[in-house]
């Protein structure tokens, strides 16, 4: 049975779903100011992977991750670059999109966007004022009044009266208390802005959130998840916007990625350690960078170093050398190798377990294209397969060995050159000649494999 752990009973359990075989879940996306950076693509490639594997065990999953294209950090770098915020926005997430389709990410099956969704969140925070759970202010903002929520804090544990003693009122803040949180923002002058009952404006980031998850999956749900950031307070005060206003428990499984650390320290742009996707991809293959964030597991922290890039491109070198010079037949039947993989996705989508498993796989494979073409090839389709349910291994074997040159690396043409000056040299029994241009090619990461069939080469990780 499926268990996965719960950010809001800090358990794992065995997941129920409502509705028998279906899965609603929504996971809060990017706030499009910027190119997305690789802490998003730990959220992207683990929700996926998670998806993926819940689709191929059966499950309909409907799968929502928003974009919020309105937001001051949007408006505030629209005007530093001069243009209009929408402009901003949309060309992010056409770039958000290019990044994600790189890295193997699919596409979510619902995608809203915050400023399609106005009238549903202002119907929201409408119904959140008559129940007195939220009130205007003559400013034109609206507040969420957090004191009248009994179990604000339930998902990180947080005690009402310790926020209380923290906080701190703004000068000319217009709130009843320094705990409440911002629903609707009142316009200022220049500012994208909508018309509302309580004077033109635009909403808070929270209480999109809690809109666009009610008009596409209903006011109960499976899952919800999101970066390690978000539970305080944006979880929290999603749960207290959802439950005040429909009477009902707003989300039953509650996940949370794991942070990416870079060399060990938070990464932040104040430390000069900040990587968007476009950086990381311009130096190592898309492919490297999503087996990279699926080997640890998505609860975990992960650490973006020089050797954790290599030791992914390394695993990836493992799989691919053994898919390599063996055709995929039907996968192979009788063994329990896709038994123990789905058992440890299982347990919490456990993918270091579930790579063990394959790497086990590996070494029959290997064996087998020794000994037994028809094993070799029923075990190549069936590595071929965990892989897919990953999202890896669905490249052409040679085509991922041999890859691209990055900047300084010889070009495939000239590797392909080399090769051909190596065998004529062997021809004509220049064996110095022969030993010295594997050597070159060695020395700059190519390595050559002869066989009966003539000469192969691979980019070393």
């Amino acid at each position: 049975m499926l268990q996965i752990y719960n950010t809001l009973t800090k358990e794992k359990a065995p997941f129920q779903p409502i509705e028998a075989g279906k899965i609603k879940m929504y996971v809060c996306g990017m706030t499009v100011y910027d190119y997305c950076h690789i802490g998003h693509a730990r959220v992207m490639v683990s929700f996926d992977l998670i998806t993926r594997y819940l689709r191929s065990r059966g499950w309909e999953v409907e799968y929502v991750r928003n974009i919020t294209d309105v937001d001051d950090k949007i408006i505030n770098r629209a005007a530093e670059n001069g243009e209009p915020a929408i402009d901003l926005s949309e060309r992010m997430i056409a770039a958000m999109h290019e990044d994600e389709a790189k890295l193997n990410v699919l596409r979510p099956s619902q995608e809203p966007k915050a400023t399609a969704h106005i009238d549903s969140i202002q119907e929201l925070i409408r119904t959140l004022i008559d129940k007195g759970f939220a009130y205007a202010c003559d400013n034109g903002d609206v507040y969420y009044r957090v004191e009248k929520f009994a179990t604000y804090g339930q998902l990180t544990n947080k005690n009402v009266d310790e926020l209380r003693a923290g906080a701190r009122i703004e000068v000319n803040d217009a709130k009843e208390s320094p705990l409440d949180f911002v629903l609707w923002k009142g316009a200022k002058e220049g500012e994208v802005s909508w018309e509302s009952p309580w004077g033109a404006g635009r909403p808070g980031w929270h209480i999109e959130c809690s809109a666009m998850s009610k008009c596409c999956l209903g006011d109960t749900f499976d899952i919800h998840g999101g970066g390690p950031d978000l539970p305080f307070p944006h979880h929290e005060n999603e749960i207290a916007q959802s439950e005040a206003a429909n009477g009902v428990k707003y989300v039953n499984t509650w996940m949370h990625a794991g942070a990416v650390r870079v060399n060990s320290e938070k990464m932040s742009k104040s430390l000069g350690n900040f990587f968007t996707i476009r950086d990381v991809l311009e130096k190592y293959d898309a492919e490297v960078v999503r087996m990279f964030l699926s080997s640890v597991h998505y609860r975990s922290y992960i650490d973006y170093s020089e050797e954790s890039l290599k030791e992914a491109r390394s695993k990836l070198d493992r799989f691919y050398q053994a898919l390599n010079d063996v055709d995929a037949g039907e996968p192979a039947q009788e063994n329990d190798y896709q038994q123990r993989f789905d058992a440890a996705m299982d347990d919490d989508f456990n993918t270091p377990q579930a790579f063990a498993v394959m790497f086990e796989l590996v070494n029959e494979l290997n064996t087998a294209k020794r000994e037994n073409a028809d094993k070799a090839a029923a075990l190549a389709a069936q590595l071929k397969q965990l892989g897919g349910v990953l999202g890896l291994l669905q490249q052409r074997p040679a085509d991922f060995l041999q890859g691209e040159a990055k900047e300084g690396g010889l070009s495939n043409d000239a590797i392909e050159a080399m090769i051909q000056q190596r065998a004529d040299a062997k021809a004509d029994k220049d064996y110095a000649e022969s030993d010295r241009i594997r050597d070159e090619l060695a020395s700059q990461g190519v390595i050559l494999k002869d066989s009966r069939e003539g000469t192969s080469w691979y980019r070393e990780g």
